[in-house]
C-alpha cells in the first residue's frame, strides 16, 4: 500500500525551479531515505510534504489524500520532525506532549502509555516536567520525536534526524523507526549521514539540484559499493 505518492512534483522561488519534476512512491514498511548535497531540494520537497508550503507542478498524496487539496486529512496521517527543533519554550515538555495528543486527539490511555514508553526508551522522562526553555538542543530533538510519534502516524518525515542526539539515543531511536515500519507504517528521512542511511534505509532517492540522480532499493543504488562512494561519483558525474 502507497503510503506517500509523489508525483511529478516541481516548486519555484520567483525564477528558480529548485526542485523539477520528481515523483517517488513509499510503501507501507519502507524505511525511506532521501539524500543529496546543501541545496539539493530535499527540504524542499519535505516542506511541501508536510503541507508548509506550496508547490507548482505535480501532486503528492498521503495515505490516498492530497495535501493540496486535502490537506488537514493528509496532515492528520503524518508526523514531522524538523532539521531545527524550535519549540514552545514556555511549556514544560509534558505540556507540549499533551498539547500534541489534543491536537490528534488520542485518548488518554493511549497517550499516557505511548508518552511514558518513548521517554523513558529516549532518556527523557526526568525532564517532562522542566520547562523547555531549559532543554538542551539535543533533548529538545528527543522531545519533538516523541511528540511526532504520540499519535502513531502512517508517515514519519524526518528531516536529520539524528543532529544533536547522543549514540545511545541514535541507537534508539533506529530501533523505533524500525519498529514503526513493520507496524505497517512508513519512515521518510533526510540525512547527511551515508552510513545510517545504507544501514537503515531500504530503499532511497538521491537528488542534485533538484533533479534525481538515482533511485530504487538501497541494494540496487549501491550496487557492489558503500553508498558514500556512489553518492560522491554520481555527484561528481552530474557537476
Amino acid at each position: 500500500m502507497s503510503i506517500l505518492s509523489v508525483r511529478n512534483f516541481q516548486k519555484r522561488y520567483g525564477d528558480k525551479i529548485a526542485v523539477r519534476d520528481l515523483s517517488l512512491t513509499v510503501e507501507a514498511g519502507d524505511i525511506y531515505g532521501f539524500i543529496g548535497h546543501n541545496g539539493a531540494g530535499k527540504t524542499t520537497l519535505i516542506r511541501s510534504i508536510v503541507g508548509a508550503q506550496s508547490f507548482e507542478g505535480g501532486a503528492i498524496e498521503v495515505c490516498g489524500h492530497d495535501v493540496m487539496r486535502d490537506a488537514i486529512a493528509a496532515k492528520r496521517a503524518l508526523a514531522y520532525v524538523p532539521d531545527n527543533p524550535d519549540i514552545y519554550e514556555f511549556m514544560t515538555g509534558m505540556q507540549y506532549l499533551a498539547y500534541l495528543a489534543d491536537i490528534f486527539e488520542v485518548p488518554a490511555d493511549q497517550r499516557a502509555r505511548r508518552i511514558e514508553e518513548l521517554s523513558h526508551r529516549l532518556d527523557l522522562a526526568d525532564a517532562l516536567a522542566d520547562p523547555i526553555a531549559s532543554y538542551s538542543h539535543g533533548m529538545r530533538q528527543k522531545l519533538v520525536i516523541i511528540g511526532a510519534l504520540v499519535h502513531s502516524p502512517r508517515l514519519l518525515v524526518l528531516d536529520e534526524p539524528f543532529v544533536g542526539l547522543d549514540p545511545v539515543a541514535s541507537h534508539e531511536l533506529k530501533l523505533i523507526l524500525h519498529e514503526h515500519a513493520r507496524a505497517g507504517a512508513a519512515v521518510f528521512f533526510s540525512s547527511h549521514v551515508l552510513e545510517v542511511v545504507e544501514k537503515l534505509c531500504n530503499k532511497l532517492t538521491i537528488i542534485r539540484a533538484g533533479e534525481v540522480l538515482a533511485q530504487g532499493t538501497t541494494e540496487q543504488v549501491r550496487g557492489d559499493n558503500a553508498l558514500e562512494d556512489v553518492f560522491l561519483e554520481l555527484v561528481e558525474q552530474e557537476a
